[in-house]
């Protein structure tokens, strides 16, 4: 969906977070709303954005060490931004974050006959192989977005009927899990609301009434390395936001990271 500054601005306003990552902004960096940022507070913002497609954004109170992008799959379509908080940001011990916005798949789980899920599944290949992504034992990295899997059981509404839809299927689940193995990731939503809770941050366009069907997906995550696992204090789902006028078919997640 493409950014909706007035409602990014109201969730701002409620909330104040330090730092907030968006995917999916299909924006152009040169014409991103820097000056409404600005205006609300968020001076330091890192860009990774296409006309009409995909994109990610870190936006920020506190000033960056610095900024990365890396490419996945040899597409240059603007999946990933990460940054480095440190000293600037009155950061003693450093703290990367990554935000990835990882391909939805299509429709058809077959890679073979679908070249957006093969797309997904080499994404996820190349997550698990990506040095950056691999931290040491004392490192403190922090990995968010929209991965585009409802890795577990009771991510999703019903497991049984999810099995082969996308997002769902046991490959992608294997996959997102072996990304989250290679780099000691700690699941911090699971980690504060372990199952068998539903857990959901996502519902479909498609149902006609989405709040009494409640049949959602755990499609957005937070992750984070060892060294930080202890230091997540709450983490929130903003599931009203799905329910205002022209909503997103996703809703905000914030954690609380005490430093």
């Amino acid at each position: 969906m493409r950014l909706r500054i007035d409602l990014v601005a109201k969730f701002i306003k409620a909330v104040r977070p330090d730092v907030l990552c968006l995917q999916e902004t299909k924006c152009p960096d040169d014409k991103f709303p820097l000056k409404r940022f600005h205006r609300l507070g968020y001076e330091h913002i890192a860009m990774n954005g296409q006309k009409g497609y995909h994109g990610v954004v870190v936006i920020s109170r506190l000033p960056f060490e610095s900024v990365t992008r890396q490419e996945f799959c040899a597409k240059n379509d603007c999946r990933h931004v990460s940054v480095v908080l440190g000293e600037r940001a009155g950061v003693r011990n450093p703290i990367s974050l990554h935000n990835f916005y990882v391909p939805a798949g299509g429709d058809i789980p077959d890679p073979s006959i679908n070249p957006k899920f093969a797309h997904k599944l080499a994404f996820l290949d190349e997550m698990r192989e990506s040095a950056a992504l691999r931290g040491g034992a004392s490192d403190r990295m922090v990995l968010v977005g929209d991965l585009n899997v409802a890795p577990l059981e009771h991510d999703v509404w019903s497991h049984k009927q999810m099995l082969k839809v996308v997002s769902h299927t046991p490959i992608e689940c294997e996959k997102l899990a072996a990304v989250q193995r290679a780099g000691h990731w700690i699941d911090a939503m699971r980690m504060l609301v372990p199952e068998p809770a539903k857990l959901f941050t996502w519902w479909s366009y498609r149902a006609a009434d989405w709040k009494a069907a409640d049949r959602g997906r755990r499609l957005d995550h937070v992750w984070t390395s060892p060294a930080l696992a202890d230091r997540i204090s709450a983490i929130a789902i903003a599931k009203t936001y799905r329910g205002v006028p022209r909503p997103s078919d996703h809703v905000p997640v914030t954690a609380t990271i005490e430093l």
